[in-house]
């Protein structure tokens, strides 16, 4: 198994056991077998996890690297819509830095949620 493949299953069985509803983004292009070819995935850049959190169920998409790996400009881009959209986007070359990215938004989270006078769960 590739060492991206197997960074993603960690951070997919990490979600689940935290309760948080993720899958895999199947990105690779869909074979025809009548034309024998493969047909491009329009959705260049998209991210290869995607996840629900809770308590409000905002969208969390997550990169996954292996160490020294880089984000293409494409998913660079969708990112930041993401992100600029009220979502959570990163990239993750550990299940450690995604414990570190989900905390760092759930303090954050909360802490405006507190602020609206909303109680989280």
């Amino acid at each position: 198994m590739q060492v991206e493949q197997s960074i993603q299953r960690a951070i997919l069985d990490y979600l689940r056991f935290r309760g948080i509803p993720a899958i895999k983004i199947t990105t690779t292009g869909i074979y025809v077998r009548s034309r024998d070819t493969y047909i491009k995935n329009p959705s260049k850049g998209a991210l290869d996890i995607y996840a629900c959190l809770p308590p409000n169920g905002r969208s969390c998409w997550i990169e996954v690297k292996k160490p020294g790996g880089r984000v293409s400009p494409e998913q660079q881009q969708f990112i930041d819509i993401i992100n600029q959209a009220g979502g959570l986007a990163f990239v993750a070359h550990s299940v450690e830095e995604v414990e570190q990215n989900l905390n760092a938004y759930w303090r954050t989270d909360n802490h405006q949620l507190l602020k609206r006078g909303i109680k989280a769960a």
